[in-house]
């Protein structure tokens, strides 16, 4: 029987974006092939600041079409503080692609990695694994180009609606009832400030809501400034996390600092028919070229990339081929000596690629996380 060949939409985008995508798209076919899945199509597409400078476009209608035909999209980092529109503001063109493709769910996985030493003293700091989920689509960003501004004042609105909120709360506790069936808690964690604003009292009515078709999950609460103490003081009592935009972009970037830095951190902007997957950081144009970028955070997200794929496809060697992958990166840094630039060591690019490779290479079909 002749196999499906999924079509890839790759955006490598600014700064550090290509030198990280091509070793990542390399690892990803690898990891298929070693699946038993062919290797997928590539359509390499021009966005960010690069493609402002050059076409006078940052998000092309060539780039949208390919984006929508695909089967997943892997973007790496855009923007570049020397790029910016005539009004000033940068050009993130990865937002406007969420808009575009309407994908509401920005899920971000906090996963430990062994061999890399989180900041708490707890050791249960370094055995991490839950998810933030953010809505993508409104909050405090729904205001983004649409604020305004004179000599006095300053205005931007935050917007959360029924179907917003909704749509996200049910992925969240659908999530929770995956990680439940591969043993974990099964509990979903409002982060509001419903106690001051009436746009977050709304959101946790609506969270409600949607929690009575999951009476196996527990749902909780937490006021946004609350849950961020509680993420430096115990982070292991949560499960799955369901916030506003502006809450979770904040609070993603914490949670990327409980497990080494956001060259660890992965991410999945994820819509109902579309999905992008991009590691937290940006494009670090300050670094760009020198090889020094840490390029874990992408091979991660192309896990999650190929996890999803998963699910959409009904295919699971696709699971497999993520599970390769992440096992490979949980391989390559469990000693302890493989250690990053922006953590204190040399490793970067080259290094850590081929560290990855290898341990890919010398994955078995019999190794317990595979099987």
């Amino acid at each position: 029987m002749t196999k499906t060949v999924l079509e890839l939409a790759i955006l490598p985008g600014d700064g550090i974006g290509m030198e990280i995508t091509k070793p990542c798209v390399e690892l990803v076919q690898a990891a298929l092939q070693k699946a038993g899945e062919p290797a997928a199509n590539e359509n390499w597409l021009e966005a960010g600041a690069g493609a402002y400078t050059k076409l006078g476009n940052a998000l092309p209608a060539e780039t949208i079409d390919g984006c929508r035909k695909a089967d997943a999209i892997l973007l790496a980092a855009m923007g570049d503080p020397e790029v910016r529109y005539p009004d000033g503001t940068e050009i993130i063109p990865q937002i406007d692609l969420r808009f575009e493709l309407d994908l509401y769910a920005g899920v971000r996985p906090v996963r430990s990695v062994p061999g890399i030493k989180g900041p708490l003293a707890d050791p249960r700091g370094n055995q991490l694994d839950f998810v933030l989920v953010r809505e993508s689509t409104e909050g405090l960003f729904a205001s983004v180009g649409k604020g305004t501004r004179d000599d006095d004042q300053a205005t931007d609105t935050q917007v959360i609606t029924r179907k917003g909120t909704a749509r996200v709360c049910e992925f969240a506790f659908k999530l929770a009832q995956q990680r439940k069936a591969r043993g974990y808690v099964g509990e979903v964690t409002s982060v509001d400030k419903a106690n001051v604003f009436k746009s977050m009292a709304f959101w946790r009515d609506v969270f409600d809501e949607a929690s009575e078709g999951y009476s196996d999950i527990t749902k909780k609460y937490g006021y946004v400034d609350a849950v961020a103490m509680e993420m430096v003081r115990r982070p292991w009592i949560y499960d799955v996390m369901v916030t506003e935009n502006m809450y979770g972009d904040i609070l993603s970037d914490l949670a990327a600092g409980l497990i080494g830095g956001l060259g660890m951190a992965p991410s999945a902007d994820i819509g109902d028919e579309h999905a992008v997957f991009q590691p937290c950081h940006g494009s670090a144009p300050d670094i760009a070229g020198t090889g020094k970028a840490n390029p874990t955070a992408m091979f991660l997200s192309g896990a999650m990339m190929l996890e999803w794929l998963a699910v959409e496809k009904g295919n699971k060697n696709y699971d497999r081929a993520a599970l390769f992958l992440r096992s490979a990166v949980d391989d390559a840094f469990a000693e302890g000596t493989l250690v990053s630039t922006e953590r204190g060591g040399d490793a970067g690019v080259a290094e850590i690629s081929a560290a990855v490779g290898q341990a890919l290479v010398s994955l078995n079909n019999n190794d317990r996380r595979i099987a």
